[in-house]
Order: C-alpha cells, then sequence, then structure tokens
C-alpha cells in the first residue's frame, strides 16, 4: 500500500513537473526543426534526391533478368521441342536469362550522375534555408510573447502604485486635505488601469497560443515560455559596414547556393539534351531453355526386313531406271526426355552488340537542346536576381537594425525623462501641490515610456538576430 502511494506520489510530481514547463527559446527552436511540417517535406525532398542519385549509378550496372513461363497444351500444337504439330496434352516450359549493359550512351549516364550530386545538394540548400526561416518565425513569435508579458508586468506594477495612490488619496479626502473629486480621478484611474491589464494578459495568451500553433503543440492551456534572461547580446555584427555583411551573405546565404545549384543544373540538362545527337552503343548477353513432357516420333529400322530396294532416279538420255538400298525403317513413339537433359539438350545463347545512330527524329532532339538553353538563360538570370535581392534584404535589414537600435535609445531616454516627470509629480500630489487629474497624466505618460522601451527592446533584438543570420551566424547558434 505505502509502495503504491509513493508511486501515485511521483508520477503527480512528473505530471506536476510536465504542467509547469517553461519553454526556452532554444528549445522552441529546436523543438520546431524537429516537428515543422514544411522542414519535414523539405527532408523528404532531400531523400528524393537521395533516391534520384541511386538510380543514376544504378545506369552504370548492367541489367539482369530472368523469365519462366509453363502451359499445357490440347488438341492441334506445335511441338515447341519437335516444332512439329500433333493432336494432343502436353505440358511444355521454358525459361530465359538476359544481361544487357549500355557501353556509350552520349556520355548521358556520367551527365545524369552529375545532375543527381547536384540536385542533391540543391534540396540540402533549401531544407537549410527551410531551418532558418522557421527559425526566424520561432523567434518573432517567442519575442512577441515576452514584449507582451513586459508590458503586462508593466501595468501590473503601476497598477500596484494606483492602488497605493488611492489609499493616500482616501485618507487626504478624509482629512479633508483633497477634495473629493481627487479621489474620483484615482479611482477612475484605476478602473482603466484595470481593463488595460485584461487587454495585456488576453494578448499574452493569444501570442501563446500562436507560438504554439506555430509549434503545433495542442495543449493550449499548459503552454508557457520562460520570460527571464533575454537581453540584448551584440556580437559585433551591427558595428560591421554594411557591405561587408553583403558580402558574407552572398557567401552563406542558401538563397545564392540555390541559385546557382540551378545554374549548374541548367547546365547539365543542357549537355544532356546534347549528348542524345550521339550514337549509342549496348552490349547484349540472353540464355534461353525449354522443356515438354509430349511423346515424340522416332524411325526405327525394321529387324526382319533392315533393307529395301526401290527406284530412287531416271536415266535422262536412256529412260533406264536407277534403283537404291535404303533402310527400312518405321515410326515408333518414344516418350518424353527427362526434364534435366531436355534443358541441356534444348538451351540456347544469343549475344552481341547494338548501334543506333540519331539520324532524324522530327526535331525532337533539336527543340531539347534548344529549350535547355533557354532554360539555362533562365537561370543565370534567376541567380543575378537572387544577388540583387539579397543585397536589398540585408542592407535593409542592416539599416532596420540601426534604426531600431536609435529607437531603443531614445526610448531609454524618454523613460528616464519621464520617471523623473513622474517622481516629481508624485512628490508634488502626495503634498496636495498637484491635483489628481495631473497627477494621472503623469503617470500615463510613464507607463507608455515603460510599454514603448519594450517594444523598442524587443524589435531591436529581433533586427539584431536577422542581421546575424545573414551575415551567417547559424540559427541554432544566435545567442540572447
Amino acid at each position: 500500500m505505502k509502495k503504491s502511494i509513493i508511486i501515485l506520489l511521483l508520477l503527480f510530481g512528473v505530471f506536476a513537473q510536465a504542467q509547469n514547463k517553461k519553454w526556452t527559446l532554444k528549445e522552441c527552436v529546436q523543438y520546431a526543426l524537429d516537428n515543422n511540417i514544411s522542414i519535414k517535406q523539405s527532408e523528404l525532398d532531400v531523400e528524393l534526391a537521395e533516391v534520384e542519385k541511386l538510380t543514376a549509378k544504378g545506369n552504370f550496372i548492367p541489367s539482369l533478368n530472368a523469365g519462366a513461363g509453363i502451359s499445357e497444351n490440347t488438341g492441334l500444337s506445335f511441338n515447341p521441342i519437335t516444332n512439329n504439330a500433333q493432336t494432343t496434352t502436353f505440358l511444355s516450359a521454358s525459361g530465359n536469362i538476359n544481361i544487357s549493359y549500355t557501353i556509350f550512351d552520349g556520355l548521358r549516364n556520367i551527365r545524369q550522375l552529375q545532375r543527381a550530386d547536384i540536385s542533391r545538394l540543391a534540396s540540402q540548400y533549401r531544407l537549410d534555408k527551410m531551418e532558418d526561416d522557421i527559425s526566424l518565425f520561432v523567434a518573432n513569435g517567442y519575442l512577441t510573447v515576452l514584449l507582451n508579458k513586459a508590458n503586462l508586468e508593466v501595468l501590473k506594477s503601476q497598477n500596484q502604485v494606483t492602488k497605493e495612490q488611492i489609499g493616500q488619496t482616501q485618507e487626504l479626502v478624509d482629512a479633508g486635505s483633497l477634495p473629493r473629486g481627487d479621489l474620483l480621478e484615482i479611482k477612475a484611474t484605476d478602473a482603466s488601469e484595470q481593463q488595460q491589464i485584461i487587454n495585456a494578459e488576453n494578448n499574452v495568451q493569444i501570442s501563446l497560443i500562436n507560438l504554439a500553433q506555430l509549434l503545433l503543440i495542442k495543449d493550449y492551456e499548459n503552454f508557457d515560455i520562460e520570460d527571464e534572461g533575454y537581453n540584448i547580446v551584440d556580437d559585433g555584427v551591427s558595428e560591421r559596414d554594411v557591405s561587408e555583411i553583403i558580402a558574407s551573405a552572398k557567401e552563406n546565404r542558401s538563397e545564392i547556393k540555390i541559385a546557382e545549384q540551378n545554374v549548374e543544373l541548367a547546365e547539365i540538362d543542357l549537355k544532356i539534351a546534347k549528348g542524345a545527337n550521339l550514337p549509342t552503343l549496348s552490349a547484349f548477353f540472353g540464355y534461353n531453355t525449354r522443356y515438354a513432357n509430349s511423346p515424340s516420333f522416332i524411325q526405327q529400322v525394321d529387324p526382319d526386313n533392315p533393307t529395301i530396294t526401290q527406284q530412287i532416279g531416271v536415266v535422262e538420255d536412256t529412260g533406264q531406271s536407277v534403283v537404291g538400298t535404303i533402310p527400312n525403317t518405321f515410326p515408333v513413339e518414344v516418350g518424353a526426355d527427362p526434364l534435366v537433359d531436355q534443358l541441356y539438350e534444348n538451351d540456347g545463347i544469343g549475344y552481341g552488340l547494338q548501334l543506333n545512330i540519331p539520324i532524324f527524329n522530327g526535331f525532337n532532339t533539336k527543340g531539347n537542346i534548344q529549350r535547355s538553353r533557354v532554360s539555362l538563360e533562365r537561370s543565370k538570370f534567376q541567380l543575378e536576381q537572387a544577388e540583387l535581392d539579397l543585397e536589398s534584404t540585408v542592407y535593409q535589414a542592416f539599416v532596420d537594425a540601426k534604426g531600431a537600435l536609435k529607437s531603443y535609445e531614445s526610448a531609454q531616454l524618454a523613460l528616464e525623462s519621464q520617471e523623473l516627470a513622474y517622481d516629481y509629480a508624485k512628490e508634488r500630489y502626495d503634498v496636495g501641490l498637484t491635483n489628481a487629474f495631473d497627477f494621472s497624466q503623469s503617470k500615463l505618460r510613464y507607463d507608455n515610456a515603460s510599454i514603448n522601451l519594450n517594444r523598442a527592446k524587443y524589435d531591436y533584438i529581433f533586427k539584431l538576430k536577422v542581421l546575424e543570420l545573414y551575415f551567417g551566424i547559424p540559427a541554432t547558434e544566435l545567442k540572447f
């Protein structure tokens, strides 16, 4: 009984710990990389590229095929062994083995293997890009939750100050030092802040649900994140020259690598299309045999009268008959030879070379070559456009990060100023030198400054990480 109670307590503790788990950003990113559907689809594309490579390797190996058949014939049929027509019922079987090998096909086998290698590499780059995109989506959703939680804490903290002011104002009103209108003004401020807190709580919950959905986590109610320990961590990327960041992005980003691989694929496709103009040489070897259980007839010499004399011709000039002695035979039915003997006696081998020379095929080859040339030119333009787009995107990310830093620094200065103004207004209000409305307005400006600082902080963190990602830092190694 005691053991059962201990086990139940342990299980309850494990369950409670699981329920209270708070996800870190690193855990969220890793979970998304392991479970995201788009990433799984990209991983399947990599597997398909591996299959394509395996198929290309198989083109260098001879093909081997074997076949066998068995049938029963009734009535008039041709015996597959004697090739004679006979009316009977017999069982027949046949088997064959064929080997073929392409000696030369215009180097298309080699090109197909090269193409498979490039396609595999391009699929991996697409997977890398998908992982980077998903990591950014998760980081953005995570920082949104942090922002909403930080704003909620600001509102709760300031509302606690408001509640304390209500008590102080109530005492001053009761003492006749302040008019009752000041108390009503403070209470109205408290009610407004309560409404803001409810809205902020809703924002936190909605952002958590959005993040959970992005991670494919269905337990929305118990999902929560770790909201401490996330600060601005700058490894110096923002201090680098934008041209250096652009150069690093062109060297490391998957967008450029994918476009480069597409150019190489188009070049290989053009070579494969041109290979169709060259002759194809192949070798083949075949072995076949057969069996039938039908009886056959042989000519047997009559032992009682082994020879007969009969006319075999006429002399043309004299008309004299020419006679000869030939064996006196008669047909005798014999049974079928054993299976093993027939397979050995009736086998055959065929081998040789086959040369195909393309002469004219309705302009199909010429059309394929022209289409491949057009595809190659298009892929080159796409590579050029990808470089231009990446350069523009990186430059925009650089400007955004610089602007976000300035906004963050301005928000810090604004908060410091509003905090001083709020402290001054509070001191004046406590001694009755200002009314409740002016004090509430000062407090409202201070609250808004705190919220703006939170927004500027997390906006700068996200844009800084985007810039670091373009610089070549892997998404899983970004520091927060």
